[in-house]
């Protein structure tokens, strides 16, 4: 009878199987021969006497059984790898995987910068960093942090607010009239915007203290899910548009582009990390938490609670 360490090891070659999507490849990370994969595999299905995926010459797809067990042996190697953590390491010496996925412009740039400060106080973390503003399956992807600028759409998911964006209208200096900067909302209705998708579309709501919201629907000249084909594109002077001041404050110092609109914003934006509520949540995991909890309200552009 094999040991439980054994079936560990068959759910943990499962789980890398289903996540690279064919049997060579997670061979590769796992520096097993293919055959040695494939028998694991078997091995897996005869212990639970289910199929777990169907084989092809090209492709592997899992069974709907598959997909549960998936989700459940996620699960149990997060637990053990926790129970493993609080016995052998201490808080100075973490050790094992975070997956994070993280916004994709907060992600190449400030974020990016946190997550290399904490792996080199705890070169035993392993980050696996990856980048996407949609909305993700949290239990399918099998991370155990999601950074998110905007609502978390998971009520299964413990959400931490770390702050908030604050974000401006900007342009061009040549796609501006003399004296635009200075003008209300209501006068540059008319200028052509690039939107980004989901925040704008088409309809910019705009704040200033002590005075009504005002919002304006100025014509869409481009619409991208990519914020930085939209500063590229606001910056090429297509069309103004929304951005976070963190993200275009060198350019605004460097005159490249301008604030549109200096006594009014557009709403503020939440930076939310979710996670799994879970008891065995390992301690690398909380203290990358407590390290973004710390240090994004830091960024220049992001507002404390």
């Amino acid at each position: 009878m094999s040991k439980p360490l054994d079936r560990l090891t068959l759910l943990e070659t499962f789980v890398r199987i289903a996540e690279a999507g064919s049997i060579s490849a997670a061979a590769r990370d796992l520096g097993l021969s293919q055959p040695s994969a494939s028998r694991q595999l078997s091995e897996l299905e005869t212990r639970l006497q289910t199929q777990l995926a169907h084989r092809t010459t090209h492709t592997l797809s899992l069974t709907s059984a598959g997909r549960e067990l998936l989700t459940d042996a996620r699960a149990l190697i997060r637990q053990w790898l926790s129970l493993e953590e609080r016995h052998i390491s201490s808080a100075a010496d973490l050790r094992g995987p975070i997956k994070v996925v993280a916004p994709v412009a907060l992600g190449q740039t400030a974020l990016t910068q946190i997550a290399a400060s904490f792996q080199q106080r705890h070169p035993g973390v392993q980050v696996e960093w990856l980048l996407d503003d949609a909305p993700i399956r949290f239990s399918e992807i099998g991370c155990d942090c999601w950074i998110r600028v905007g609502p978390v759409p998971d009520d299964t998911l413990v959400v931490r607010r770390l702050g908030r964006v604050v974000r401006l209208v900007v342009a061009a200096p040549s796609l501006l009239s003399a004296g635009s900067a200075r003008r209300r909302p209501e006068s540059i209705a008319t200028t052509p915007l690039i939107a980004l998708a989901p925040y704008e579309a088409g309809a910019i709501p705009l704040h200033r203290s002590n005075q009504p919201p005002v919002t304006i629907s100025p014509p869409v000249r481009m619409q991208t899910n990519n914020i930085f084909a939209l500063k590229a594109s606001v910056l090429a002077g297509l069309g103004m548009g929304v951005m976070p001041h963190w993200f275009v404050a060198e350019d605004l110092k460097a005159g490249r582009l301008v604030d549109v609109l200096p006594a009014w914003r557009a709403p503020e934006l939440p930076v939310h990390i979710a996670y799994a509520s879970d008891r065995y949540q390992s301690t690398r995991l909380r203290a990358f938490i407590e390290t973004l909890a710390e240090r994004v309200p830091a960024i220049s552009g992001i507002e404390a609670l």
